[in-house]
């Protein structure tokens, strides 16, 4: 008789986590995620400024480069970044209507995660991390976490 613990058994898989590090997984992923990092920017109008500033701080020209041919290699950081974003995007269109969803990072924001400022503004300041602390509070807000 075993008495070592388990989960029990179920129809769900848990999701097998993707090795950023590994070059071939990147391949597959990068056109894809700046294709959606650029619609992304549209659907929520961000400047190309700051858009690029979303990106880790790319030049105007590389930038533009990727604009007109996705098809690239993305750094972990880089991909990190738009997995965050898309994240964010998913998580508002299942707590808000598509219009809110959409404006919901331009708006002042009274959580004190904020301060104040609109997510946008706490993204563009403070980087990797700060998408990261959104993309938390929206899981955590409908659920996910």
């Amino acid at each position: 008789m075993s008495l070592a613990y388990a989960y029990p058994k179920s129809r769900f898989e848990t999701a097998v986590l993707v090795d950023l590090n590994d070059r071939e997984q990147r391949e597959r992923l990068s056109s894809a995620a700046l294709k959606g990092f650029f619609q992304l920017a549209i659907t929520w109008q961000i400047k190309d400024e700051d858009a690029r500033e979303l990106l880790g701080g790319l030049s105007s020209s590389a930038f533009y480069d990727w604009k007109k041919n996705p098809a690239r290699v993305l750094e972990v950081d880089r991909i990190t970044r738009i997995s965050y974003l898309l994240g964010i995007y998913k998580a508002l269109h299942i707590l808000y209507g598509d219009k809110l969803a959409d404006e919901w990072v331009h708006l002042a924001n009274s959580n004190p995660v904020f301060n104040g400022r609109a997510p946008l503004a706490f993204m563009l300041g403070g980087g990797l991390l700060a998408m990261q602390t959104v993309r938390r509070l929206l899981d955590a807000r409908r659920g996910g976490l």
